[in-house]
């Protein structure tokens, strides 16, 4: 069998002096706590703290990451856990687990190699890598481990060092996990809810009006107006605040963001109530709305993370079936400086506002989101995200931003993850990628290697938490 053995310079740079510096660099961070500003673990997890039942449901199953490329190599998403059509799964947790190892070289030169060789290592323990012949038993070590107490999700909490989770939520959602947490005095974590209101922009889509009703209700201001909704997201905005959120998330297809007089959003709004709206007037409506989520962020100081350039749900079918974040969505062309004109001009130097912007087409980085932030006091280069948080996309982020905007106005590192267990790892990699980079500044004289033991510990700490308010 081969060994699990991941080694301690992985993604060090290969020139001995250049890694000699990296080393000590990384030695400054390795074990510092974790930020996470930007994820999608649940607040009940943590809450209820029951032990992780199957493996599989914990480590392949929620993480888009893997059954995305597993699914690309011709494994149904019904042998992944994945559920059609709220049916039961088709296939147990040990036989989703044996379709990994089945396939475990899939995953070689991808970041989720080694966010899996570092979880499966130094977080459970593992010695042999997987593959087809010991599937079995390496699921049942699993299986055991956690059946453990220093297992269960506040054992692991604390065991990772998270010092800030933020969660993602939707305005309507009663926080109920997060102020428990708050109260209870046998967590000493936090847990930080995160404003998301994509489904209000969006009057053609068929779940617009349910969410227009659970969002009266959990308001108690009726959304059958424009005004109302406003005044709702706002409720909510203050609701979100008072419960630990520090940021707003949004996605959208493109950074449009043109504002509406109140009149025509008015009347939009009310076709679409109808029944009667139109595709530009859908879109108009999107994008006043994004402007309008600027402005209350200039008001209320929840730091507003825009990633723009996103296909969802690609292939209609898997989303019918299976339902969002099931692998298939993909990036577009993107572009922000021309499309947050109107956001910038009115908010660009607003003392309270702040604009983290992210990106899966790497073009922008050095054409436009480190310009915009080399410039704007409230705009933050957004970390590499998804398709992008892998050594070589990290690396070359780092070249395309510096440039323009420097360290002090990035993100520092997002995870973006549901796959609790490969926070640490995840975190891992970035830390190792940046001590790599600033060695190589060291060693070409652009840096004291004094300079870049003060970068690597802000980028873990200080930047996070100055740039999300944390």
């Amino acid at each position: 069998m081969a060994s699990l053995a991941p080694h301690p310079d992985r993604l060090l740079p290969a020139d001995p002096g250049t890694r000699e510096v990296a080393r000590r660099l990384y030695a400054e961070v390795s074990d510092a706590p974790v930020y996470s500003p930007h994820g999608h673990v649940e607040a009940r997890m943590l809450l209820d703290d029951e032990p992780f039942g199957d493996p599989a449901a914990l480590l392949i199953t929620p993480d888009h990451y893997v059954t995305r490329l597993l699914h690309a190599v011709g494994v149904p998403l019904t042998e992944l856990g994945l559920r059609r059509d709220g049916e039961p799964p088709r296939s147990s947790g040990r036989e989703v687990w044996r379709r990994l190892c089945e396939n475990w070289d899939v995953f070689l030169g991808t970041p989720v190699r080694f966010w899996f060789e570092s979880e499966f290592s130094e977080v459970f323990g593992l010695t042999e890598a997987p593959s087809a012949r010991n599937a079995d038993e390496l699921y049942d070590l699993l299986a055991h481990a956690l059946a453990q107490p220093e297992f269960r999700p506040r054992a692991l909490f604390d065991r990772f060092g998270i010092a800030v989770l933020a969660t993602t939520d939707d305005p309507a959602d009663d926080l109920d996990a997060h102020l428990a947490l708050r109260e209870d005095p046998a967590f000493t974590g936090r847990v930080v809810p995160t404003f998301r209101a994509d489904g209000y922009m969006h009057p053609l889509e068929p779940t617009w009006r349910a969410r227009l009703d659970a969002l009266s209700a959990a308001a108690d201001i009726d959304c059958g107006s424009y005004a109302g909704l406003l005044d709702a997201l706002r409720s909510r905005r203050a609701y979100f605040k008072a419960a630990g959120g520090t940021a707003t998330d949004t996605g959208v297809i493109d950074a449009g963001s043109e504002p509406l007089e109140p009149s025509d959003a008015e009347r939009i709004h009310r076709a679409a109530l109808a029944g009667a709206i139109t595709q530009a007037d859908a879109d108009a409506y999107r994008r006043n709305m994004l402007y309008r989520l600027a402005e209350m962020s200039s008001e209320d100081g929840l730091v507003m993370q825009l990633h723009a350039g996103v296909i969802r749900n690609h292939h209609r079918p898997t989303f019918d079936a299976f339902g969002p974040d099931t692998g298939h969505d993909l990036p577009a062309v993107g572009g922000y400086t021309v499309p947050l004109t109107p956001i910038l001009r009115d908010f660009g130097v607003h003392p309270v506002f702040r604009l983290v912007l992210f990106t899966v087409d790497e073009t922008l980085f050095s054409r436009e989101i480190a310009p915009l932030a080399g410039f704007y006091p409230s705009v933050f280069a957004g970390a590499p995200w998804w398709f992008l948080d892998s050594p070589a996309g990290i690396m070359r982020y780092r070249a395309a931003v510096t440039d323009s905007a420097g360290f002090a106005k990035t993100s520092g590192f997002i995870d973006d993850t549901r796959a609790f267990c490969s926070i640490p790892a995840r975190h891992d990699m970035s830390r190792r990628l940046d001590a790599g980079y600033l060695a190589s500044l060291v060693t070409t004289h652009q840096l004291t290697e004094d300079d870049a033991v003060g970068v690597i510990r802000r980028l873990v700490a200080d930047i996070p938490i100055s740039t999300f308010r944390l």
